[in-house]
């Protein structure tokens, strides 16, 4: 007997392995009058697996806008339907957002039945802070790529994106760039039969030279924070001292920080133990 109510489900559906699936998952499919999904073939197969034969609407980046208006309509009807991605969460940088708001905006009701997700999958197995900032697919284009990474370069907090294969090397110079002393973490097949790991800090990754496949998730740690010595002290308090004739303490404090990679505070303390 159905006992699900109606609405919109937003469905994970595994990674890689078709055994991650949660009960919840396959009952709700089941029930589910429609399911939109990214690619029709590739559901397909882990549908088949559970006996799952339900109607599939193609739902992707290129239809997104196209399907609401159909979509809003089978869900005033009254019909069940479920929102599933190729792999994982749905939403996190797959197709979707588009339908939940336009749910929200028609007091529509959207129901979650959690799994898998890639992100967290990485971030539990890189051994890096539990703190971290998702950001998704990179910007393909140098200026729009080096204005992002600047921009997440923030103390402690640990990095996630995803990246296609074939492009991971090009990525791995910018990291380089704006996460050196960070570590690096890339999974590949995650819970798959060839699942490759591989850690490394980010000043010491080479280019892999393999021809990856798919699309990896690539974890960067926080910022390793440096520990000072007395002898570090000296030599930024010399810094300091000669700075403060020429420049405000708001510039020394974002100048020698970002040279030396030490805390603001410190900085500050020393600017206004050197003012007075």
């Amino acid at each position: 007997m159905n006992t699900f109510e109606k609405g919109l489900y937003i469905v994970s559906t595994p990674i890689g392995n078709l055994k991650d699936i949660t009960f919840r998952a396959v009952e709700v499919l089941k029930y589910s009058d429609f399911i939109l999904c990214e690619d029709t073939r590739h559901s397909t197969k882990l549908l088949n697996i559970h006996n799952i034969k339900n109607k599939l609407i193609s739902y992707h980046k290129f239809n997104e806008k196209k399907s609401v208006s159909k979509i809003i309509q089978y869900l005033n009807e009254g019909k069940i339907l479920s929102l599933i991605s190729d792999a994982g969460t749905p939403v996190l940088s797959d197709p979707g957002n588009i339908i939940i708001k336009e749910c929200i905006k028609n007091n529509l009701k959207v129901f979650t039945v959690p799994g898998p997700s890639a992100v967290t999958a990485a971030v539990s197995l890189s051994g890096f802070g539990d703190k971290f900032l998702f950001y998704g697919f990179l910007p393909k284009k140098e200026n729009e790529l080096n204005s992002i990474l600047k921009k997440l370069n923030i103390e402690d907090f640990t990095l996630v994106f995803f990246i296609p294969a074939i492009k991971i090397n090009f990525y791995i110079k910018y990291f380089k760039k704006y996460f050196s002393g960070r570590d690096i973490f890339i999974a590949r097949e995650m819970t798959k039969k060839y699942e490759t790991y591989y850690r490394e800090s980010i000043d010491n990754m080479g280019a892999i030279k393999l021809q990856l496949k798919g699309e990896l998730t690539v974890v960067i740690s926080q910022k390793i924070k440096k520990k000072l010595l007395t002898s570090d002290y000296s030599k930024i308090e010399k810094q300091v001292k000669k700075y403060l004739k020429s420049y405000t303490v708001r510039d020394i404090v974002e100048l020698i920080s970002k040279k030396e990679q030490v805390p603001k505070k410190v900085i500050y303390n020393l600017c206004i133990k050197n003012k007075k």
